[in-house]
């Protein structure tokens, strides 16, 4: 592939990972609500997650997700069911604002989990790659798969220091927010409304 192509293709991923969506402000929700960290951990779970969507544009598996609306549906209603349940939880919870406490009190392995199923249960997301790959394949040089594979490779890396940035910030921000006591008691209700906004806007989606 050349570099020309590759640049392009980072410049385009960029863009389209910076555009808000539903795993940028999943990330931004964590990060705001548990800090920096907990924003990182997501962000390693939705990237693991994108290695699954990446195998199956390569697979070709996405396609058959494309033309049957009931796998597409299934998959789309059952990742917007699952932010709405972690909206509920936040919005039940009766604590006086969400604490950070320690970096050992966090279940990193938890918010790893979450960000892997949040990101699975998105079936735009292999229709992004089927979509937006073959643009940038160079198919006279052959090795399409591998191709597809290393520009899998260059959109992770790439989402794992946007989304980085994105917990710093987002981290800090919520730091801020914690630091007002009538802020802080409605952390929950502020996260809980943003996994909401994602849920819904998940389950209204068209392919």
């Amino acid at each position: 592939m050349e570099l020309l192509t590759v640049l392009s293709f980072l410049s385009v991923a960029a863009i389209l990972t910076i555009m808000p969506g539903p795993d940028n402000m999943f990330t931004l929700a964590q990060s705001m609500a548990k800090g920096k960290k907990a924003g990182i951990y997501t962000t390693l779970g939705l990237c693991t997650g994108l290695i699954v969507h990446i195998g199956a544009a390569t697979a070709v598996i996405a396609a058959v997700v494309y033309h049957s609306a009931i796998a597409f549906n299934a998959v789309k209603y059952a990742g917007a069911a699952y932010l709405l349940y972690l909206a509920y939880k936040s919005f039940m919870d009766k604590s006086s604002g969400i604490n950070l406490g320690s970096a050992d009190s966090l279940d990193y392995k938890s918010l790893y989990q979450k960000g892997i199923i949040m990101n699975l249960l998105n079936p735009k997301v292999s229709l992004f790659f089927l979509a937006l790959f073959p643009q940038f394949i160079n198919y006279e040089a052959g090795y399409v798969s591998l191709q597809m594979v290393l520009l899998g490779i260059v959109f992770i890396i790439q989402t794992i220091l946007i989304f980085g940035l994105i917990s710093v910030f987002a981290g800090k921000v919520g730091e801020f927010l914690r630091k007002n006591p009538m802020i802080s008691k409605k952390m929950n209700y502020l996260q809980g409304s943003i996994f909401t906004l994602i849920g819904l806007k998940i389950a209204f989606t068209e392919k």
